[in-house]
């Protein structure tokens, strides 16, 4: 049975512009908004991202309120989200991370941006968090290597799943 730590609620997105720790990606894609949206909402969400493992835990249609549990890092790291905006006609969401089941991070969440281009799509995927009391300097210490091995992980298999447009 997991041991499961508590996080503080995020209910504003100013959040990712203020955390301590901030990771902003930015993609080209060659599929139309609704392809990838449409992969953010799967079932299976990110389903491309070798190193996530999702699910939604509440019933269609979602909606702010909404449940997602994912497996990071194989499986390491285990997160319990509960999204704060949810916006389908912008093809736009966030959540935050109700529960892990590591103690590192005070706060954690992702927000979501899926906006139509002449060709393809811009994705923009951000990442914000806060470390633990007495944990902020050691994840500052240790976010480059986590930033290589995870986030930009992600961010590559979304780029080689979709295809890019530069």
């Amino acid at each position: 049975m997991a041991i499961w730590f508590d996080l503080d609620k995020v209910t504003d997105e100013s959040f990712f512009d203020t955390a301590p720790l901030r990771f902003d990606y930015s993609m080209h894609l060659n599929a139309t908004a609704d392809e990838v949206w449409a992969g953010l909402v799967a079932d299976k969400p990110l389903a491309w991202c070798k190193a996530l493992n999702g699910r939604y835990t509440s019933e269609r249609p979602f909606r702010v309120g909404t449940t997602r549990e994912v497996a990071a890092n194989f499986n390491t790291i285990k997160l319990k989200e509960r999204f704060f905006i949810w916006d389908e006609a912008e093809r736009r969401h966030a959540f935050y991370v109700e529960q892990a089941n590591a103690p590192a991070f005070k706060q954690f969440a992702e927000l979501y941006e899926v906006t139509p281009t002449d060709e393809g799509c811009r994705f923009v995927w951000k990442f914000a968090m806060a470390g633990r009391f007495g944990l902020g300097l050691p994840l500052k210490l240790i976010s480059p290597a986590a930033k290589l091995a995870l986030f930009d992980g992600f961010i590559r298999d979304t780029e080689k799943h979709f295809g890019t447009l530069k």
